[in-house]
């Protein structure tokens, strides 16, 4: 009888500890889902409601922040619904497809739109006036659909059998099946996401040289200006031109230097702002450099899997580490919010703005209009 009494104590333990694991898992993801949905959408609102944040930057990031409210709210039930059922799809064979097409969309959605990102953030840097004169909504737009057209190709192939979707047990997702290299169609897909996250790395290190080797100021060469009604045109007008053209004398063309510069809206405090827009260009650099970093550390663990299951035959990964790879790309969805209002003053006073007990507090004055050469 204690012979029995013990076995029918220690059976259990099993199941308690997969009863524990799964209570975990649920609690952990829809606590993800919550951070993601009120981050997200926090986020969304304050870019469609302040027109100062309505510009280049932050278009691509309402919709980095549209993508993954629409993954919390389709993928992610999904996940929980086959963990309250013992890890298994109850559903059809097409759905799951579905499901698994739209979880490698978002993936390759966000590689593809931080790339592009990172050209343009090396744009602003290094070719301001190039980028302040193309960089309109309508291009924002143009590429933010080219994102999404590529998201799709590489995300479409599986679902006639090129790749192959299905549910698998051990992540409790529908997703690739990563076989060995010999019976493997994926590894392709693997590699171009790879390829998307290294290349989008070496333009931020490409425009973080551009800053160090521009970091002091040349000094100006002082060659005598040829003084014309006040205009001073010629070798060496740069300086008096400018000082001139500011202050509103003057009646000859604008200054070569001064092309395409806007005067300020308030006569009486006309100034460039050469300086402040310089360091909002890195500030925002910064952010999005932090996100596609963040999108690296959380899907490394996950890629690092995927290559293990292609190349290492009959090679058996933990089920701890991979539930944590696994969990750790769900984070991501819940982290660009975060590291938005972290690196990004400019979102954090906004933000503080539109809350009614912070309304009263002094804000900063909005910024005259102001173009870089």
């Amino acid at each position: 009888m204690a012979n029995t009494s013990e076995f029918g104590e220690s059976n259990p333990s099993p199941q308690n500890y997969a009863i524990t694991a799964s209570a975990v898992k649920l609690a952990s993801l829809g606590l993800i889902i919550c951070i993601s949905l009120v981050g997200n959408v926090a986020l969304s609102l304050l870019v469609l409601k302040d027109s100062s944040l309505q510009k280049a930057p932050y278009y691509f990031l309402l919709d980095l922040c549209l993508a993954d409210i629409i993954r919390s709210t389709v993928c992610f039930p999904f996940v929980m619904i086959s963990i309250n059922n013992g890890s298994t799809w109850t559903y059809s064979i097409i759905s799951c497809k579905i499901i698994a097409f739209m979880s490698v969309l978002f993936c390759f959605h966000v590689a593809f739109l931080l790339f592009c990102v990172s050209v343009t953030r090396y744009m602003a840097i290094a070719h301001h006036r190039f980028y302040s004169k193309r960089m309109t909504l309508w291009t924002c737009v143009a590429v933010i659909c080219m994102v999404w057209t590529l998201s799709v190709a590489m995300a479409f192939p599986p679902v006639f059998d090129v790749g192959t979707y299905k549910f698998i047990h051990e992540e409790e997702q529908c997703i690739f099946e990563h076989r060995y290299v010999k019976a493997n169609d994926t590894l392709g897909f693997m590699l171009m996401l790879a390829v998307i996250v290294g290349t989008t790395h070496v333009v931020y290190i490409k425009m973080l040289c551009f800053v160090y080797d521009h970091r002091k100021m040349k000094p100006a060469q002082l060659v005598p200006a040829i003084s014309q009604n006040w205009t001073f045109h010629g070798p060496g007008a740069t300086g008096q031109a400018a000082a001139n053209w500011i202050a509103g004398f003057g009646r000859g063309p604008t200054p070569p230097t001064l092309v395409g510069i806007r005067q300020a809206s308030h006569n009486g405090n006309r100034r460039l702002l050469v300086l402040d827009e310089f360091k909002m260009e890195k500030r925002i650099g910064k952010m999005y450099y932090m996100i596609t970093l963040a999108f690296l550390l959380f899907w490394a663990p996950y890629i690092v899997a995927c290559y293990l299951r292609v190349f290492v035959k009959g090679g058996t990964i933990p089920q701890v580490y991979l539930t944590a790879a696994v969990w750790m790309t769900f984070i991501q969805a819940g982290a660009n919010p975060i590291i938005c209002f972290i690196f990004n003053k400019e979102l954090r006073i906004r933000l503080r703005a539109c809350f009614p007990c912070c309304l009263s507090t002094q804000t900063p004055m909005s910024m005259e209009p102001y173009c870089v050469i």
